[in-house]
């Protein structure tokens, strides 16, 4: 399924690989061989998201010996993975494996798919652990640059119950897990022996967090509902409820006050019921606890509950703040400059979800970061102090905005689009189809577009499908 792409080079260097018995809890520590070209600088990016996959494709590979590793061989087009979750788009339609990106463009790169562990920054090492099934192989790589990318995951902010009881929205594997319990829910609904508080309760479905994600999953699973459960399960699809709970006072507080209105507007019309000013205390077995800002709690049941709210760094950034610990004093994740380089650290860079900086955790703010970051590399490459005369040789990095789009359900969506030194804010049917067009063009490849695109004429002939493994 997977090309092989390997690195034809005059000289190879290799770690040696060995057992260690005396730890019963490894099964192995091994080391695996890469070709590297002595007179050429080693380039490590950790992570396959938004930012190091554009570094990949704008960084001149001609001038370094490229590693990428990552726990998945895949780049995850994040926008539509609400929309996996209710089967409008299939998985695969939204992933797309390294090596192609990169071999279509005629590059070179070694891939292991692996989880990065551990830092030696004396000695430049990284120790990676295989994340294949089954399979406990450490190894350790050396770099002479390091780009860190390992993106943020679910953050739970210590409530008791979330991580046994809720379902995440961060990768595909969260995605499918939804889908496999809204549909377990329906099915179970479906005895007739149930009482209807037991019925209702497993047709209720509880959305934490009204940020983009959650506010598009919600909008989503009101679609599936309407136009395909209605036909399905006339008879259960009428109890299906939607509640989405938000600690601030409104929901997407990052967009325009107008933009907000319409879609709570769009969410009453829709009956998904909107609980702001709400806080989370605890999720149980079968109910959630909340707190209310004028009153006081409330035991809420439920069938299917997904949090989205909230973001936080994946481990290895917090295992390289812990190095430094003097300097990285954020709890969220890796203090940055403006050239995007970890402070307290040398020739270590860091972008996209696992920073802390003054920009927001958004993917356009990724992929900005690694294309500002792959082209000073590129007039950096035979340099070398590249980490110091970087701040010389390019500008600071700076955010520039291409809007906002969310889609709220309905055929519908806002977006809020910059226009010279204005903003310009839509919604309804239009920023829909807008939204559409920009998720099209934003995929990585040809073979993505129209994967979704035919998803998307497959859904409005034939309607969606819940099958699920």
């Amino acid at each position: 399924m997977l090309p092989r792409v390997g690195l034809r080079m005059p000289r190879t260097s290799a770690f040696s690989a060995h057992r260690l018995s005396a730890h019963p809890q490894l099964h192995a520590i091994a080391s695996r061989a890469y070709a590297t070209t002595q007179d050429k600088k080693t380039l490590v990016l950790l992570g396959t998201g938004w930012g190091t996959t554009t570094i990949l494709k704008h960084l001149d590979t001609a001038n370094f010996n490229v590693v990428v590793v990552s726990p998945r061989n895949y780049f995850l087009f994040t926008p539509l993975l609400p929309s996996c979750t209710v089967g409008t788009t299939e998985s695969r339609s939204i992933m797309e494996p390294i090596r192609h990106i990169v071999k279509r463009r005629g590059k070179q790169m070694q891939f292991f798919e692996a989880e990065c562990t551990d830092i030696d920054m004396g000695r430049k090492q990284l120790t990676l652990t295989q994340t294949a099934e089954e399979s406990n192989v450490i190894t350790q790589i050396g770099y002479d640059h390091l780009v860190v990318g390992v993106g943020g995951t679910y953050n739970t902010f210590g409530t008791p119950g979330v991580e046994k009881y809720a379902c995440f929205l961060k990768e595909m594997n969260d995605a499918s897990k939804i889908r496999r319990r809204l549909k377990d829910a329906i099915e179970r609904a479906s005895f007739g022996s149930l009482s209807n508080e037991e019925r209702d309760r497993l047709l209720h479905v509880v959305v934490v967090g009204g940020g983009p994600t959650g506010v598009e999953f919600a909008g989503e699973l009101h679609d599936l509902v309407t136009e395909d459960l209605a036909k399905w399960v006339p008879g259960l699809s009428q109890r299906i409820r939607i509640t989405l709970v938000e600690a601030l006072p409104n929901v997407l507080p990052s967009f325009d006050k107008k933009l907000v209105r319409y879609t709570e507007q769009i969410f009453e019309k829709n009956g998904i019921q909107l609980r702001t000013s709400t806080r989370v205390k605890e999720v149980r077995d079968k109910t959630l606890v909340v707190q209310h800002a004028d009153h006081g709690e409330e035991e809420i049941p439920y069938g299917t509950i997904v949090w989205a709210a909230g973001i936080r760094a994946r481990e290895f950034a917090h295992t390289l703040r812990a190095k430094v610990p003097e300097v990285q004093t954020s709890g969220r994740g890796l203090i940055i400059d403006d050239y995007l380089r970890v402070k307290g650290t040398r020739d270590i860079w860091a972008l996209g979800d696992c920073t802390v900086s003054k920009n927001a955790p958004l993917a356009q703010v990724a992929s900005q970061q690694g294309k500002w970051l792959a082209r000073a590399l590129n007039g950096l490459a035979q340099d070398a102090n590249a980490f110091e005369q970087i701040e010389s040789q390019s500008k600071p990095f700076i955010y520039a905005s291409n809007g906002s789009l969310a889609y709220i359900g309905s055929e519908k969506a806002i977006a809020e689009l910059p226009w010279f030194r204005k903003q310009i804010t839509v919604g309804g049917p239009f920023a829909s189809v807008f939204w559409k067009a920009y998720c099209l063009w934003e995929l990585s490849s040809v073979r993505s577009s129209l994967s979704v695109a035919t998803d998307w004429v497959k859904r409005a002939l034939f309607g969606r499908t819940m099958s699920v493994d």
